[in-house]
């Protein structure tokens, strides 16, 4: 089978939360003996040695660069033709080019597009079967963004919240399959968009690279919070538990540490690094052996959708996770191990109490390990994902007979 895969960013390396997953979905397509193109976007210097990577894995990848800050100013061309900003910021003509050429030439029997930002460069393509897999929804977050602004950006964000849903239907409607990460994501797509019934493909995680090498290195007072730290929902919600708890669980615990592990800090975010307790790392050749020096993880994000890639990497390296409700949300049943709190004075409380019983904070964390390895592992989404595409195919030899 011939599959284009699209996505925003070159899936590669799996650093961050929509990398991890386009990358190992297209590992599983390759894997199964597929034919795999992909067209997304260079970011950075690294990505380019990134993409000659899957290069030579046999996949043809076509990722033309771009800079941030320039699409950022190209955005407003959304205020003056009435679309939503976040089309003009992935919108690329030499990217356009190329897709238009491989459908001509060499069509695929499959397209996938992740992200509906990505979804503009085949809506008007027909033929291959065509699955949109939806991250969260997008016009969501904008709605939370908006909810937190005033004057100017709250109309801005409303603006592209309501714009960026008429797209997100218009994509689901078109396209033969929309897959979402979690149950609570499929109760909100089929409330903002009803005639429309999304299959739920949860996020996984590589459980054999997040396990824990032991206890040699971990310290009872120590807490950690991965991501990417320019991404408004990591910061705001790292500065909010500095602001709001962290002083409290110094005054008991003087020894206490918070590793905060994650690409790109914001000056704000660096500015913590030496602050009492505080180790700010940027980027790090890998986050296991941070997890294993930790002996709980946080998870205070208050603008989440989906499924937090950070709570199921802590939980399979055997780490207790105090997780707000929003970065909860799109977890599997009653997990384990993830203790959910809203609010600081219930966030302090929880991790106070995890510090002064660090046996049950290592029982939680074992807890939490076996759940995820039981729940969460890649091999149980490919199997799902196969499943989508061959109840699609037959769906599509029955209408054709």
């Amino acid at each position: 089978m011939k599959v284009l895969f699209l996505c925003q960013r070159v899936p590669n390396p799996p650093d961050r939360g929509d990398r991890i997953t386009t990358h190992n979905f297209i590992r599983h397509y390759l894997d199964d003996g597929n034919e795999v193109r992909i067209g997304c976007f260079s970011e950075g210097s690294r990505d380019l040695p990134a993409a000659r990577e899957l290069e030579a894995k046999g996949i043809e990848i076509y990722a033309p660069q771009i800079n941030r800050g320039l699409r950022k100013i190209s955005c407003l061309r959304g205020l003056c033709n009435g679309s939503p900003l976040t089309l003009p910021f992935f919108s690329d003509r030499r990217l356009r080019g190329r897709i238009d050429d491989w459908m001509r030439d060499d069509p695929p029997d499959l397209i996938h597009v992740y992200s509906s930002s990505m979804a503009q460069y085949v809506l008007h393509h027909h033929g291959p079967l065509r699955i949109m897999q939806f991250a969260e929804l997008d016009a969501d977050k904008w709605r939370q963004y908006a909810a937190r602004r005033k004057g100017f950006a709250r109309w801005v964000y409303a603006r592209e919240a309501r714009l960026l849903l008429e797209l997100e239907a218009r994509v689901a409607r078109a396209f033969d399959v929309s897959l979402v990460v979690s149950e609570v994501e499929r109760e909100l797509f089929e409330t903002v968009i009803p005639d429309v019934k999304p299959v739920v493909l949860p996020n996984g995680v590589d459980v054999e690279h997040f396990h824990s090498a032991g206890e040699e290195n971990r310290d009872a007072q120590t807490l950690i919070f991965t991501g990417v730290m320019d991404y408004e929902p990591n910061t705001e919600g790292l500065l909010w538990f500095v602001r709001e708890c962290w002083p409290e669980i110094r005054r008991e615990f003087p020894a206490a540490k918070l590793l905060v592990v994650g690409i790109r800090p914001i000056k704000k975010i660096r500015a913590l690094d030496g602050e009492p307790g505080i180790e700010v790392t940027g980027r790090v050749p890998q986050t296991p052996p941070f997890f294993d020096r930790a002996a709980l993880a946080i998870a205070p994000i208050h603008l989440a959708r989906g499924i937090q890639n950070k709570v199921l990497e802590a939980m399979s390296m055997g780490l207790a996770v105090v997780a707000s409700p929003q970065a909860a949300q799109g977890v599997v049943g009653d997990a384990p191990g993830l203790l959910v709190r809203d609010g600081a004075a219930q966030t302090t409380d929880c991790v106070l109490d995890l510090l002064r019983s660090p046996e049950r904070a290592r029982e939680l964390g074992a807890q939490a390990a076996d759940f995820v390895r039981r729940e969460y592992r890649w091999q149980a989404m490919f199997d799902r994902l196969d499943s989508v595409v061959q109840s699609l195919s037959e769906q599509r030899l029955g209408a054709e007979r």
